[in-house]
């Protein structure tokens, strides 16, 4: 395996590339810089109640298998890179002027968050716009080059491309969305509604995590963000799902720490990781 890291991801590809698959990681960063931690009023425990913690760690063994994983570096709580670069909040960032509304801006959650989890201010005041562009230089335009042209060399390679965007819920993010005696879903998969991946792609990766005993969801409550609208063009033979996983599964939501059930966890997700590579080269052999 050949690693690439620098400031913005670290970029894991495999020794040989055996199908389409490409996973990335953009909210597991936890590069949490001295000077951001000051700027901030909450601790730093509180700012990783964004982060999807050890997410990079359940999907790390899929360069192993074939496919290129791309990790972010940058935490979600500095830089969310699954916002477009745009996405600019004026209640944060000084020179913003209002734009059309966009919720979640409104909410807080832009590409330089205001908040964190549970609506917690960030920063007492606001930013300089210097310092939030030097934040997408650094790092969100990095991250997504990076990404990008994984996505155009797997296409070349392959004649198309399957981007599994990996992430993670708070447990309670689920309970509004399940109706009472219902079970609620401990995966959830976006694709827009249909909009970002072709159906037998969708189908393929919830069969994967349905078959190693996880209820699986599909776009509510997360159908995709950013990444999903900017890279997923079935038509041009590139796909995207979104993969939400329930946090309390593999961690203690609270301390931000792996349970004892994680090393288990992790071993079911390979299983997982190997049924959708698997998949992915044979949606491979069916195209040609």
């Amino acid at each position: 395996m050949a690693r690439t890291e620098t400031e913005a991801y670290v970029l894991t590809r495999p020794a040989a590339r055996t199908c389409p698959v490409i996973f990335a990681s953009p909210h597991s960063g936890r590069d949490y810089r001295a000077e951001f931690l000051a700027q901030a009023v909450l601790d730093r425990q509180a700012i990783r109640s964004s982060e999807d913690a050890f997410v990079d760690e359940l999907f790390g063994m899929a360069p192993g298998m074939g496919a290129p994983l791309l990790a972010a570096r940058a935490p979600r709580a500095y830089l969310d890179l699954n916002r477009a670069a745009d996405e600019l909040d004026p209640a944060v960032i000084e020179g913003i002027s209002r734009a059309p509304h966009n919720p979640r801006i409104s909410s807080g959650l832009g590409v330089i968050p205001r908040v964190v989890a549970g609506g917690r201010a960030i920063y007492r005041g606001k930013l300089p716009l210097a310092e939030a562009e030097a934040r997408l230089r650094r790092f969100w335009h990095p991250y997504h080059q990076a990404l990008a042209g994984l996505v155009e060399e797997v296409r070349a390679e392959f004649g198309q491309a399957v981007l599994i965007d990996c992430h993670s819920m708070p447990h309670e993010a689920i309970e509004a969305h399940t109706r009472p005696g219902q079970p609620r879903p401990e995966v959830v998969l976006g694709d827009r509604y249909g909009a970002t991946a072709g159906r037998e792609v969708m189908e393929r990766i919830e069969a994967a995590f349905a078959g190693a005993g996880l209820r699986v969801g599909r776009n509510a409550p997360f159908a995709g963000a950013y990444v999903a609208q900017a890279y997923g063009r079935p038509s041009r033979g590139v796909h995207v799902v979104q993969v939400e996983i329930d946090r309390a599964l593999y961690m203690d939501e609270v301390r931000v720490e792996r349970l004892a059930e994680f090393g288990a966890f992790r071993e079911l997700m390979a299983g997982v990781v190997a049924e959708i590579i698997q998949g992915g080269g044979e949606a491979q052999l069916a195209a040609e």
